[in-house]
């Protein structure tokens, strides 16, 4: 039994140990660890780019593969020890670093069965985030949250101006194809609609474009009415951002990350720290 339980106490001890490493930023060994990773990540983002370029790929692509297959077993590894040495597993799966993890080690695995697919490793530039969290850049992080909250307390509103836009792309597109028709390149009324959303977000591809004086009149009209879609969901976001409730909400301390402190503290309530 005392056998059993120190082996286990072992055990214990080292998924213990691996979690600090892993998971941790603090200590000497985790930030070898995750700018170790960060490297890691560049660098087989950055092997993929050259892939891309035919006259690389031709001379060196042979070394290329071998190092997408080196650097995706490494991460392969990695995200088992996530997984095995986490708290909360399911948590850590379906987070959104977790769902990045997965999903960056998959299309070098993928790209065995479908050739291409290999390209698709540039989505681990995504777990470059994690650089925030290492070189202790709070206030980025409060910045990219804050923003986030700001969207998901404004997203009703943002969510009647999508319907409504996307009436007036309907009605425009179906009104510009019975004043164009076919002859002026209108064949159809979803085609009419894709004028109308190129029209109205100011793009302006010009493959399609009207030829009589009514629908050019519309056209400019819809024109007009491109600028106010840039500036209506903005003051929406902006009104969030500014509320003082919702700044206390932000930004945390860049030790213990407590949030919730007055705009104008500059000693942290939790643990003293002094804030940036």
């Amino acid at each position: 039994m005392e056998t059993q339980k120190g082996k286990l106490d072992i055990r214990m001890k080292w998924r213990r140990k691996l979690r600090e490493i892993i998971f941790g930023s603090d200590t000497l060994h985790g930030k070898l660890f995750d700018e170790i990773l960060l490297v890691a990540i560049i660098i087989s983002v950055l092997a993929v780019l050259l892939e891309s370029v035919k006259s690389i790929e031709i001379q060196f692509g042979f070394y290329i593969k071998c190092l997408e297959w080196f650097f995706t077993v490494l991460f392969s590894i990695e995200y088992i020890l996530r997984i095995i040495t986490v708290k909360k597993t399911v948590k850590y799966i379906f987070s959104f670093f977790g769902i990045v993890d997965l999903i960056s080690i998959i299309p070098t695995y993928l790209s065995v069965f479908l050739v291409g697919t290999q390209y698709l490793i540039v989505i681990r530039s995504l777990r470059l985030l994690r650089v925030f969290r290492i070189l202790k850049f709070v206030r980025y992080m409060d910045a990219a949250t804050g923003l986030g909250l700001a969207l998901r307390a404004s997203r009703q509103k943002i969510i009647v101006f999508l319907g409504v836009i996307l009436s007036i792309v309907f009605i425009m597109g179906t009104i510009m194809y019975l004043i164009e028709g076919g002859k002026n390149g209108f064949t159809s009324i979803p085609k009419s609609i894709y004028w109308a959303v190129v029209t109205l977000t100011t793009v302006g591809y010009g493959d399609i474009a009207p030829k009589s004086v009514l629908g050019q009149f519309m056209a400019s009209i819809i024109m007009m009415m491109g600028y106010v879609i840039i500036a209506v969901p903005t003051g929406i976001i902006t009104v969030e951002l500014s509320k003082k409730d919702f700044q206390k909400e932000i930004y945390s301390c860049p030790k213990c990350s407590f949030k919730g402190h007055d705009l104008d503290a500059k000693w942290c309530k939790f643990c003293g720290t002094k804030l940036t």
